[in-house]
């Protein structure tokens, strides 16, 4: 995703159409595209075929709690955002859909869509930035495993070391390592990954 507020994709769950047809009508001017389901079951569907990036689902429908439907994302999607809207201020509601869905946020309907909007946004940027972490950490741990395969191989020719902020410090170990042996270990060791 280049840009937390455009390319996202919303589910919308309720089982009141006229619910998600209102949020969608407040939401028109957005740079997002809406998906909307009448149902946990119907969402599923909707999830295993397309990419999703939040879903907010109501919490009271017949069949499937969107608690339970959560709990499921969840488990399937764990890098979808979720939150939930629910009709009754229950604690029971609250903490469930917390514990089993992990839910971003509880918004108790009727919700105002900027607050609602505004959350998504806010989602959105934090996955985002939770997304490159999880690049940079993949990086650096590919990067380390060529640095510990250059430390096994070329021990007798250099000895590799890292400054407090993470370069890597190169030191001839007997004055005739030439730099064109040691861009050929790095190139060896990255063929070798």
């Amino acid at each position: 995703m280049s840009n937390a507020k455009s390319d996202a994709t919303i589910l919308l769950v309720d089982d009141e159409v006229n619910v998600t047809e209102a949020l969608k009508r407040s939401f028109r001017r957005e740079p997002y595209t809406f998906v909307t389901a009448t149902s946990g079951e119907a969402a599923q569907e909707i999830l295993a075929r397309q990419h999703v990036d939040v879903v907010v689902s109501d919490e009271q429908m017949p069949g499937m709690s969107g608690s339970q439907f959560l709990s499921k994302v969840r488990a399937q999607y764990p890098h979808t955002i979720r939150m939930i809207l629910s009709g009754q201020a229950s604690l029971e509601a609250a903490v469930r859909a917390i514990n089993e869905g992990e839910v971003y946020r509880f918004f108790l309907k009727p919700c105002n869509p900027t607050d609602l909007l505004f959350t998504i946004q806010r989602a959105l940027a934090h996955k985002q930035l939770e997304e490159q972490s999880r690049k940079l950490l993949r990086e650096f741990q590919r990067q380390a495993a060529i640095l510990d395969k250059l430390k096994g191989t070329g021990e007798h020719l250099l000895r590799l070391d890292t400054d407090d902020q993470g370069a890597v410090i190169v030191d001839e170990a007997d004055g005739d390592l030439q730099m064109t042996d040691l861009l050929a270990e790095i190139e060896l060791a990255m063929k070798g990954r």
